[in-house]
């Protein structure tokens, strides 16, 4: 096998070296017996989910058996920490003991009422988050692709109601690089093909400018200002890469969307509730949105919540016009009231600062360090590192999360090579170190295999880099085998 490897790298010293290099990095380990390994219980579920799910995801194979605060165990006993925190829902930590109390406390009364009653904990819910993000009304959903639909819907209705739009003329401006959602208003807004194609003809109604460019904003408000009823945008665009837009933009967006009568909407369904240091991200430039979307860290990665906040002028929904079965349950409403509370109560926001400032500063020193990083940024604890789009064929960005996975931190690559970081808000000095640690030596590794193949022709760099992850993969099969073997 060594022979046909050193013929596959041409017998270049230089590649066997750095090949070697990995190995001894990644493997450290000696193949096992040449007997077939048994399945692991994580292999099984995978091969269970992969067999009966839909495959419209594509996870890592790392299956979760046990979680609390930053850290999720498998199956197997193997640990690791959670920097992606279920794309920031699990901001509060994972199984939050004052959030498990209280779900059991309330499961145990009532869960439902439909909104058709009344419930005791909705209107206290209601008070605790209007008082809270300081607006006069709150309509609770379930999801965050819910909450932009229910936005999007009182725009249009506020616009022929209140602006006085002619019929069916209603527009909504949105921006570059979104994401707002799988639905399909969400879709219509996005010009991301892997949310578009194929699911046309798209919802009318939307006009996209750039995102931050507020000169661009400007002139689509002139051209269309009339019929233009809601602009919609994240404070920072998380699936496009945590993007954080230049400063004062924000400050612009409200100025123009008062000027010319439009709603200003604000998706924090991922930028929002302490991630960013600030209970809304729109805080760090001091603006106050008309309409804002809550969601993920609202249900505290319990259960699915959402929230719609806005004035009484502009909550113009009237009985039977909008709604949701499970929105506003007695249940959410617990859990979300609770969720809240710990944010505030527990500091989550000064805890977001502390240790966004340790990880904004580790990442500047990785980008010094590797000159094919492109770019890192960070805002709390919502940050990303961009790698350049050439390096590794442009899947630089899924092999860092393979790497980064492998040494025991858990991301998630967005669009090829940006490398997403979102941890739980309590996440504690030490576990950033350790996870700070693991990019560095990822990102070691990477630079290894960026230089073992920089020099060869693109089909040979490709078959260089399979044959690296086959040996790898084999070789800690045959390890795992080994060792249930010795445990039996």
């Amino acid at each position: 096998k060594s022979n046909s490897f050193c013929t596959l790298l041409g017998h270049n010293p230089r590649l066997t070296t750095a090949f070697t290099t990995i190995m001894l990095r990644r493997v450290g380990i000696r193949a096992a017996a040449t007997t077939a390994p048994e399945m692991t219980k994580s292999e099984l579920i995978i091969a269970k989910e992969k067999r009966f799910g839909a495959a419209n995801y594509k996870p890592l194979p790392v299956v979760f058996s046990k979680a609390s605060k930053s850290t999720v165990l498998s199956p197997e006993g193997h640990r690791y920490l959670d920097f992606l925190s279920g794309y920031g829902a699990v901001s509060q930590g994972h199984c939050h003991p004052r959030l498990v109390r209280a779900v059991m406390k309330q499961i145990k009364r009532v869960t439902l009422v439909s909104r058709a009653f009344y419930s005791v904990q909705f209107g206290e819910y209601a008070e605790y988050i209007t008082k809270l993000l300081g607006y006069e009304k709150v309509l609770p959903m379930n999801t965050g692709a819910e909450g932009v639909e229910t936005a999007l819907k009182l725009a249009r209705k506020w616009g022929y109601q209140k602006k006085k739009i002619p019929a069916n003329q209603a527009k909504i401006v949105c921006c570059t690089g979104n994401f707002h959602g799988r639905t399909f208003g969400p879709i219509a807004m996005s010009n991301d093909p892997s949310s578009y194609a194929q699911y046309g003809p798209h919802l009318p109604g939307f006009i996209r400018v750039e995102y931050g460019n507020a000169e661009q904003l400007e002139k689509v408000f002139k051209k269309h200002g009339k019929t233009i009823c809601g602009f919609i945008c994240e404070p920072i665009q998380g699936e496009a890469g945590v993007v954080i837009p230049p400063a004062g933009y924000l400050q612009a967006v409200r100025k123009l969307c008062t000027k010319h009568n439009i709603l200003y909407i604000d998706d924090e369904v991922q930028a929002g509730l302490g991630r960013t240091g600030k209970m809304l991200a729109v805080e760090h430039e001091e603006v106050r949105p008309d309409v804002v979307i809550l969601a993920k860290a609202l249900g505290g990665g319990v259960m699915p919540v959402a929230a719609v906040l806005a004035d009484a002028k502009h909550m113009v929904f009237e009985p039977g016009t909008h709604g949701s079965t499970f929105g506003g349950s007695p249940l959410a409403s617990a859990l979300a009231t609770e969720a809240l509370k710990v944010l505030v109560e527990e500091n989550m926001c000064q805890r977001a600062t502390l240790r966004g400032l340790q990880l904004s500063a580790g990442l500047k020193q990785l980008k010094a360090d590797f000159p094919f990083i492109k770019q890192v940024r960070c805002r709390g604890l919502f940050a990303a590192i961009e790698v350049h789009p050439r390096f590794l064929g442009g899947k630089a960005g899924y092999r860092l999360m393979e790497l980064v996975k492998d040494n025991g931190v858990l991301t998630k690559v967005t669009h090829g090579t940006t490398l997403r970081i979102t941890p739980p808000l309590v996440v504690t000095e030490k576990e950033m170190i350790r996870g700070l640690a693991a990019l560095r030596k990822s990102l070691e590794t990477l630079q290894a295999e960026g230089e073992a193949v920089a020099h060869l022709p693109a089909k040979k760099k490709a078959t260089v880099r399979r044959a690296v992850r086959k040996v790898v993969t084999q070789a800690k099969k045959k390890a795992a085998a080994k060792k249930r073997v010795a445990k039996k």
